[in-house]
């Protein structure tokens, strides 16, 4: 395939970026949105929170190191489509094995280069993350033909996602050592680094499929439960938060991340709504309303719960409070329940390209299971 060969980028409003074919030709319909993390792109391509979307590079040059085997967050990747200004026109790493290009290629995934990503982005923040397309190859045609078929594609608000990138069947990962806890998580999406995470603080995971019914997570008998990261709309997880509900329910220690956060939102009664153009990068500020404690963080999230920083309200469940806000916007980060043993946050403490800042958020949930015993 020649680099040269042109490409399209079509958003729902009319307005197309031209470039040149990356990846894999052919079309590809999603949701364009713009990330702002510097590193860690295999990892962003690998989440599956990412499913259904097209995603936008702010940083100008992609691929400097290359592919491997060892950073992949799962299985695949799951962007519907990928938009870089500069590739790298070799990678230059020596954990690489192949170039960015080529795995693209090898998973069939449509992209486009030399794009002016810095206009793309400010339309996105102006005009909101919305509706797109990328086509290249045979699939490149007139404005008109392409635009009618962005138009035609789903929406993101009302998607039912998570069902697409859970796992078929429980699999466990066994703690590093001496098992202190054993833990249920189920699997929205969940990245291969936070079970990683929680077995070198001696947990055992049982990593369970969304179709799960209370009795198959009690079943694992478990210190705690951990709700996943995942993408698409949290009004759509209705099995999710009747699951979430009956852990609450029985006080068994439970902590969301992301997505989880908005789950756990909703059972204990708050709304979800789809910002505008959403937190999507690695330098996130979060505040702790408690000790007013600034983390950076890692996020990749379209849809927030409704709420107000320090916010305290009653739930089922007893007293609970909006535990962490973004300065940036005054977004809802996080939730902690007054009463149940439950808390959330909007972000990722498992970030493998970092930042770290929240990964201690583990060893409060060791905690919590620690003084449920």
């Amino acid at each position: 395939m020649s680099a040269r060969e042109q490409a399209a980028l079509v958003v729902e409003d009319g307005r197309v970026f031209r470039g040149e074919a990356y990846g894999a030709l052919g079309a590809t319909l999603g949701e364009v949105v713009f990330c702002t993390g510097m590193t860690g792109y295999q990892e962003t391509l690998t989440d599956p929170s990412y499913h259904g979307q097209i995603v936008v590079q702010t940083a100008p040059q992609i691929g400097n190191t290359g592919w491997n085997d060892e950073d992949d967050e799962s299985s695949r990747i799951w962007v519907s489509g990928y938009v870089v200004r500069d590739p790298a026109r070799r990678p230059s790493n020596w954990r690489a094995t192949r170039s960015l290009d080529d795995e693209l290629v090898r998973q069939g995934v449509v992209g486009i280069a030399g794009v002016d990503t810095r206009t793309l982005t400010r339309h996105i923040r102006e005009r909101g993350a919305m509706r797109a397309g990328v086509f290249s190859g045979d699939e490149l045609s007139d404005v008109d033909t392409m635009l009618a078929r962005v138009q035609a594609a789903p929406q993101m608000k009302g998607a039912d996602l998570a069902g697409d990138v859970t796992t078929a069947q429980t699999y466990v990962v066994p703690a590093d050592g001496e098992r202190r806890f054993r833990v249920a998580a189920l699997d929205l999406g969940i990245k291969s680094n936070t079970p990683r995470m929680m077995a070198a603080r001696g947990i055992e995971v049982h990593v369970l499929p969304l179709h799960s019914t209370l009795d198959d997570l009690l079943a694992v008998e478990p210190d705690g439960v951990f709700l996943s990261n995942g993408p698409g709309d949290p009004a759509t997880q209705e099995h999710g938060v009747a699951l979430t509900q009956g852990v609450l329910e029985r006080r068994i220690p439970l902590f969301g991340i992301c997505f989880g956060n908005q789950i756990l939102g909703r059972a204990l009664g708050r709304g979800t709504y789809k910002l505008q153009y959403g937190h999507r990068g690695i330098n996130v500020p979060v505040i702790d309303t408690a000790t007013g404690r600034v983390a950076i963080t890692a996020q990749n999230h379209g849809f927030a719960l409704e709420g107000e920083p320090g916010e305290r309200f009653d739930t089922p469940f007893g007293p609970a409070t909006v535990s962490h806000y973004c300065p940036n916007d005054g977004t809802v980060e996080g939730l902690r329940c007054i009463e149940a043993p439950a808390f959330s946050v909007q972000y990722h403490p498992e970030a493998a390209a970092g930042p770290h800042d929240a990964a201690a958020l583990f060893d409060e949930f060791c905690q919590l299971m620690s003084e449920a015993r």
